[in-house]
């Protein structure tokens, strides 16, 4: 069995603009909380197994600003239980109800909270106090047990956890053992309820790391857009250490296939975006990620566990190209199934 799921950015609709959800969510505007439902029911829509809330704020302000905000803290950098909310999360408990109306379950969600590393890099850069790391560790773990503990018409089946500077940046001067403790700690909540745990990583350069840390069960490989990524991973490694990984299945990266379409028609398709509909119907078909995941399946059998996008699509054109990669993706999957186990 392969869960199909998604990273969560998600293209604004038609008028909107980061600028304008930033200011919404500091006056708790409903019509960011409608926009929200709206997406997350495409989604569903578009079948997706287990989505992610829709991520239209910043990565790590969403985070930080509540971290930072000293009525918010317990002691310096560590929030208070009650002041970690994923307002996302509460905005689609009313999704949750519709869903479990249409067809007598839960919904089941993918929650995605920064990683601690990311988050000490955007407010600290290259220095390295451990303490620091922790407190953040520590913040992002009550963020994912305040979401657990206050899903209602929502089942939290997922929790992923964002580190795309792990294996990137230059600048994570810790040591391995300190990434370890740190993120052993953010994901200690999920292990501890048996969830899911996830990390999503821009490069499996450092896999062997995750390896290490028990509570994280999921390595995140971007590999549709980079398939030599998969060879950097040895399924020895994830046997020895039972781990599992999500394969990237399908291409986001809208920028590298719109500069294959510019080439093609001599053009600038962002000015012509009918043109950028070819991603999905020829590029991004359900074929070409179904042998996406074929090849993945023959060096990794049933240690793939996920699938879905490689990551998110917030900078995406529009929430109907965006929809149709997810449609596309789920399509893909199934084809995949069929054909190698006859689902």
């Amino acid at each position: 069995m392969i869960i199909f799921d998604d990273i969560g950015s998600y293209p604004l609709p038609a008028g909107v603009n980061k600028e304008w959800v930033a200011g919404a969510v500091k006056t708790g505007d409903q019509k960011l909380v409608n926009i929200i439902r709206d997406t997350m029911r495409q989604k569903i829509d578009a079948g997706v197994d287990v989505p992610t809330y829709p991520q239209f704020q910043d990565m790590t302000q969403q985070f930080l600003g509540i971290i930072n905000d000293e009525s918010a803290q317990e002691e310096p950098l560590i929030v208070r239980r009650e002041k970690a909310r994923i307002m996302e999360l509460e905005a689609i408990e009313e999704v949750g109800t519709e869903y479990y109306r249409k067809n007598g379950k839960k919904l089941n969600v993918r929650v995605c909270v920064t990683g601690p590393v990311e988050l000490y890099l955007k407010q600290f850069g290259g220095t390295a106090y451990k303490d620091v790391l922790n407190a953040f560790a520590a913040s992002i773990d009550r963020f994912i047990g305040n979401s657990i503990d206050n899903a209602k018409q929502i089942r939290i089946a997922t929790v992923s956890i964002d580190e795309p500077s792990i294996g990137i940046n230059p600048q994570i001067m810790f040591n391995d053992s300190d990434l370890i403790d740190a993120l052993e700690k953010a994901a200690k909540t999920a292990a501890a309820h048996k969830i899911d745990t996830e990390i999503h990583l821009h490069s499996p350069l450092h896999y062997k790391l995750v390896c290490r840390t028990p509570s994280i069960d999921v390595i995140g490989v971007e590999s549709a857009a980079n398939p030599s990524y998969l060879d950097l991973i040895d399924k020895k490694d994830l046997n020895d250490n039972d781990k599992f990984l999500r394969i990237g299945a399908a291409r986001t990266d809208i920028f590298g296939m719109a500069a294959v379409l510019n080439e093609k028609y001599g053009t600038n398709v962002w000015k012509e975006p009918a043109k950028l509909s070819e991603i999905t119907t020829e590029m991004e078909t359900p074929a070409i990620i179904a042998k996406r995941l074929e090849k993945a399946y023959g060096i990794f059998g049933d240690r793939i566990k996920y699938a879905g996008p490689d990551c998110g699509l917030g900078s995406w054109q529009s929430q109907q190209l965006a929809s149709s990669l997810l449609r596309n993706t789920g399509l893909g999957i199934k084809e995949f199934l069929k054909n190698k186990f006859n689902r």
